[in-house]
């Protein structure tokens, strides 16, 4: 599993080389490390909110329809190939 983190922080709390110094953050980055340690294999990478913008609007957009009382989530369509019915044999 690779994650890609606009957040330094929790890239380097992850990775186990800063301290989780905040209380409100122990029990999230416990979590965090619980479920990672499903996967065989992971990497937290940090990539600068500046570079990459257009999930930083898509995290604020979600964030944003959670506020207003919508779904958390949005069900994404079955992408079909043109002029199948998504398969055969």
């Amino acid at each position: 599993m690779d994650l890609f983190l606009d957040s330094k922080l929790i890239v380097e709390q992850l990775h186990g080389r800063w301290r989780v110094k905040d209380a409100k953050l122990a029990p999230l980055h416990a979590e965090a490390k619980q479920l990672l340690g499903a996967f065989r294999r992971w990497s937290a990478t940090h990539v600068p909110r500046a570079q990459n913008a257009a999930a930083d609007r898509l995290a604020n957009e979600a964030l944003d329809r959670v506020a207003a009382g919508g779904p958390a989530r949005v069900a994404r369509a079955r992408r079909v190939a043109p002029g199948g019915g998504g398969g055969g044999t």
